[in-house]
């Protein structure tokens, strides 16, 4: 491989690492879009941030715009699949990301807050203010009209 190639690489792998490292810590959970989402209860590690200027923050910086008013709507719902939200560290890190590496292949998902964009204490508040977010999703089986479709599938068989 060329000299630029293996630098090129290395680069790749570098910007790769803080992912890596979160998958791992969230036990393989963390990234994946494809993880089905659960009716799993928020986690309940520790938050040292203010959950009132997180709200304003998560307006302001726009996370509402992908994530909704609730964590739970929009294009990137996550109440209930909680995945690398887990602890404030792992949050931050994922904010991080790819900071300080352009990805190979250019994406639209989530933007990547270096530290001088959303500072830790930022970070932390925006985390207290999501980890307050419960969901409103009823029990399907509290549906009726859903319980009759289901009954009338399970009959048609």
């Amino acid at each position: 491989m060329k000299k630029n190639g293996m630098a090129t690489l290395r680069f790749a792998l570098a910007g790769l690492l803080p992912v890596v490292a979160l998958v791992a810590q969230e036990g393989g959970r963390g990234l994946s879009p494809s993880a089905p989402p659960g009716n799993r209860p928020p986690p309940t590690s520790p938050v040292t941030g203010n959950a009132a200027n997180g709200k304003n923050l998560y307006f302001s910086y726009g996370c509402y715009a992908c994530h909704g008013y609730n964590g739970e709507t929009g294009a990137r719902a996550f109440v209930g699949n909680w995945g690398s939200l887990g602890t404030e560290r792992a949050f931050i890190t994922f904010l991080r990301g790819r900071v300080n590496a352009a990805p190979l292949i250019p994406s639209t998902s989530m933007p990547n807050f270096s530290e001088a964009s959303m500072p830790d204490d930022r970070a932390r508040d925006v985390y207290a203010y999501i980890r307050s977010f419960r969901s409103n999703s009823p029990d399907a089986k509290s549906i009726p009209t859903l319980s009759a479709i289901l009954a009338a599938a399970k009959a048609a068989k």
